[in-house]
């Protein structure tokens, strides 16, 4: 109702409809957490392409396994993945400009010099050229200077990147400051700063590396240039578990947890430290439940050590030992490892994880066919894998599938496929409701799209009203499912059900400031035997 009615007339008043339409989440967004060449370190990255991994990360290396199965992930259908790059001891490269000019010379680190950090610690560093001349816009003035960055391929000796910032200064009064102009315009270098936060600045512009004359009426000339390179920095030893979990890593937002820096991930992959060296037990335990509370699924690679289906029914069916890590209805493994050429080496054929690669399958099943459909099967395939380190028949497969685990397989004409879909929950002793991986994901991608949807409810009036919009908005959430296809059941009443009202939520729930919304779906499960049943018809009498 209006707030005053003053004159004899017509009101108009628009009333909200009481709907808040729930949106659901993306399914397919995939964490790597590995070693790369270069990039942020314990940063979740975001990248859309492997275009914007060899961009910001490097590209391929022999020393990260995690920059194969980011390939093998957009090889197979995948679109957005969150990078978090980890180092054990990578130093930074330092370019070190001398300056003459200031008088007298100051005594404060860094002195008479200008420094010039690689924008990230890794041996790409050492790469980086400076150049320095005074051809600024101002040519009486003593402050201003212009800096040219080269990075170059150290086989080809060609520069590979450039960036040029003219006008800068030292002084931090001046808008062109230089410390902040290459923080927010420079993917190559910064200048460092000390333990305080405070940038290491020399009191005067630095010399010329480079000199530039400009005849009159002419262009400017450059000189014989004298580059200063950048030189210390270091890729540093092999990673290991403490770069990814150990006291102090969550509250600081490191290794596996600087994922919390994350708005939302679905996959998470962890592929081997090194080529040889897989990543341990209590790393896959613990990425597990952080899976869990971030309710996504974590894809476990197979250890080196299964090289035939016996190592792997052995190891994985031992009561004595634990060589996963975790049976957590939020992780699934997938065996054997993929046989791939290396275009670093020649295109030798070895062995890598592979997680990039089923992370794809599931994110183009997801874009194809939705969340509810297994990613396996014909469709499954695995693109850019010619050949697999264990070729599985039927009866081996017959014997890892009732563990638990998936068999990646190799069909004539059909090619490579991904041929199982349980989770590590899903062996047949344990009888678990999460057994398939669609089932999962299903119910991880409602729980999070109602928990993202429904806040709205907080603080609003515990009562019939509220609970009657509640039932509207995550209902009609619910039957898009359905009309696409989610669920079983020819009805909406058989293929789910949200209730809200007086019976679950009592008056005792209301005085404690709860309402409870009981959601239920009837997932679809995948046809993994088929039974053709075949009889012969003999002798039959038309009546």
């Amino acid at each position: 109702m209006p707030a005053t009615l003053t004159y004899p007339g017509v009101y108009v008043e628009e009333i909200p409809s009481g709907v808040h339409t729930i949106t659901g989440v993306a399914t397919s967004i995939t964490a790597f957490i590995g070693q790369a060449d270069r990039g942020p370190i314990d940063e979740a990255f975001v990248i859309n392409s492997f275009g914007d991994y060899e961009r910001n990360f490097g590209g391929l290396s022999l020393h990260s396994t995690m920059s194969f199965a980011v390939r093998d992930f957009y090889l197979n259908g995948g679109t957005k993945a969150v990078i978090v790059r980890v180092t054990n001891g990578a130093a930074t490269a330092r370019a070190t400009v001398p300056s003459a000019e200031v008088s007298p010379p100051s005594a404060d680190p860094p002195g008479d010099n200008l420094l010039l950090d690689a924008s990230s610690p890794g041996s790409w560093g050492n790469n980086l050229t400076v150049l320095v001349d005074h051809n600024t816009k101002d040519k009486n003035s003593a402050e201003l200077f212009n800096v040219t960055i080269f990075e170059t391929n150290p086989v080809t000796n060609q520069v590979t990147a450039s960036e040029k910032f003219l006008n800068v200064s030292v002084s931090p009064a001046n808008a062109r400051f230089i410390a902040k102009v290459l923080e927010q315009g420079s993917a190559l270098m910064r200048v460092p700063k000390d333990n305080s936060g405070k940038f290491l600045m020399p009191s005067g512009r630095p010399n010329e590396t480079i000199t530039v004359v400009s005849p009159p009426a002419s262009p400017p000339t450059p000189g014989t240039p004298n580059p200063v390179h950048a030189t210390g920095g270091s890729d540093g030893a092999d990673v290991v578990e403490a770069q990814f979990i150990g006291s102090g890593m969550a509250g600081n937002k490191r290794g596996l947890y600087a994922l919390e820096k994350a708005d939302l991930f679905n996959l998470l992959c962890i592929p081997p430290f090194t080529a040889t060296a897989d990543i341990s037990t209590a790393l896959v335990g613990e990425a597990a439940v952080y899976c869990e509370k971030r309710r996504a699924m974590m894809i476990v690679d197979p250890p080196s050590g299964w090289t035939t289906k016996k190592t792997a029914v052995d190891q994985f069916s031992d009561a004595t030992t634990d060589f996963v890590g975790t049976r957590s209805n939020n992780s699934a493994i997938f065996f054997p490892r993929l046989r791939q050429p290396n275009p670093l080496r020649e295109n030798q054929v070895e062995d890598f994880a592979p997680c990039g690669a089923v992370a794809g399958v599931m994110a183009r099943t997801d874009a194809q066919r939705g969340i509810w459909k297994a990613p396996a099967g014909q469709e499954a395939s695995l693109i850019g894998v010619p050949q697999l380190s264990v070729s599985l028949t039927d009866d081996e497969n017959g014997e890892l599938n009732p563990l638990g685990v998936n068999c990646l397989r190799a069909f004539p004409i059909i090619g490579r496929v991904v041929w199982g879909a349980r989770t590590l929950e899903g062996a047949d002793q344990l009888a678990s409701e999460w057994k398939y991986i669609p089932v999962r994901r299903t119910a991880l991608y409602i729980e999070e799209s109602l928990y993202r949807g429904t806040k709205w409810v907080v603080f609003e009036p515990n009562d019939e009203p509220l609970w009657a919009q509640i039932r509207l908005n995550v209902g009609s959430f619910m039957h898009d499912l359905f009309r696409q296809g989610a669920f079983q059941g020819k009805t909406p009443r058989e293929a789910y059900l949200v209730k809200c009202d007086k019976e679950t939520t009592t008056q005792s729930d209301i005085d404690h400031g709860i309402v409870n919304i009981v959601v239920g779906f009837a997932p679809l499960k995948p046809a993994e035997f088929v039974i053709l049943k075949i009889q012969q018809l003999a002798g039959q009498i038309e009546t």
